[in-house]
């Protein structure tokens, strides 16, 4: 079976699995007894990655499904989270199986407010342009800088094609990322401009349950480190687990380790600002490089590493270019 074919296939696992979760659990009292119900789902969708064989399919299932999905399906149980307000199977189905923070449109007027000024419109062709230049630098290079450019527009994209999908249904989206070059700190970049949809889901299910269950024994202050941290090493693990589904090899927990530090540098960053009142307000063009930078430059030291030895980024261009020649294939006998 090709891999398209195992796509396919594990599409339609995830629809009878959400239509199961919408249909069965929904009708049950929350907390254990559908936590309980949900259990089968839970374990489906954290092996389905293992059913492909190649980078992208395995990325966009592992992410949206493994994680995304069981994360609202977890809040889902105990009636939390975006997925116990649905009405409807349709959106319940969406709002499960795409990276979405859905929106219903204002019918008389709607205007997208975000809680920055943005420098670039959030143009997708502008995007899928710079998508496809990286794309090509590294195939003549191989640079990592490069891959990371390339790999952030590629989350921005899969927004984007998600958002064409519900576009028909009268619904928008929460922009995915929020122009995170022109973050002011690591506190910012991880908790308000880079990939929302997650920082939103490690929020609910991660860091406000740890913040709430140790506020009382430590105090608020050291419960918001705890869960700061609990937060960083959840996404390590999440991550770690991400790579085994596309590399088949065994942790060696330098990418955990790259959240950890992180985490230790945004609860050194909220003490210094808390504890001595520092407001360094540089200027976009200032803080956002050198934020990104360092991002840049650690994920070189333990993030990227992991993927380099087993040739994912090679191996996910490659698809990338497989899927290009696909869609020419269909688009230019479609136009003549």
């Amino acid at each position: 079976m090709g891999e398209a074919q195992k796509f396919f296939q594990s599409s339609l696992i995830i629809l009878a699995s959400l239509c199961y979760s919408y249909l069965i659990p929904s009708k049950l009292p929350k907390g254990k007894i559908r936590f309980f119900s949900l259990l089968p789902i839970f374990s489906l969708f954290t092996i389905l990655p293992l059913s492909l064989s190649r980078p992208i399919p395995i990325t966009i299932i592992s992410w949206f499904i493994t994680w995304l999905a069981n994360s609202k399906l977890l809040l889902f149980a105990f009636n939390l989270g975006p997925l116990s307000a649905q009405n409807s199977l349709i959106n319940f189905i969406l709002i499960a199986a795409l990276p979405i923070k859905i929106k219903e449109k204002d019918p008389l007027h709607y205007t997208h407010h975000s809680d920055h000024t943005r420098i670039l419109p959030p143009d997708n062709w502008l995007r899928s342009f710079f998508f496809t230049l990286f794309v090509i630098i590294y195939d003549l290079t191989k640079s990592w800088v490069m891959f990371g450019c390339a790999l952030f527009l590629f989350i921005d994209l899969c927004f984007a094609f998600c958002a064409f999908i519900v576009g028909p249904l009268g619904l928008d989206l929460e922009e995915p990322s929020d122009e995170p070059y022109a973050s002011s700190s690591l506190q910012d970049f991880w908790g308000r401009r880079w990939n929302r949809m997650v920082s939103d889901t490690l929020r609910h299910t991660v860091y406000k349950p740890v913040r709430s269950t140790f506020v009382d024994l430590v105090g608020l202050k050291w419960a918001q480190v705890m869960g700061t941290m609990a937060t960083f090493f959840v996404s390590g693990l999440v991550h770690e687990v991400m790579i085994f589904y596309v590399t088949r090899v065994w942790p060696t927990w330098e990418v955990t380790c790259y959240f950890l530090l992180h985490g230790v540098c945004v609860v050194l960053e909220m003490a210094v600002k808390r504890e001595l009142g520092w407001k360094l307000n540089f200027h976009w063009a200032v803080s956002g490089p050198l934020t990104v930078g360092f991002v840049l430059i650690t994920g070189y030291w333990l993030f990227f590493p992991t993927l380099w030895r087993s040739h994912v980024d090679s191996e996910s261009i490659e698809d990338v270019k497989v899927f290009a020649k696909n869609l020419k294939d269909i688009i230019i006998p479609s136009i003549n």
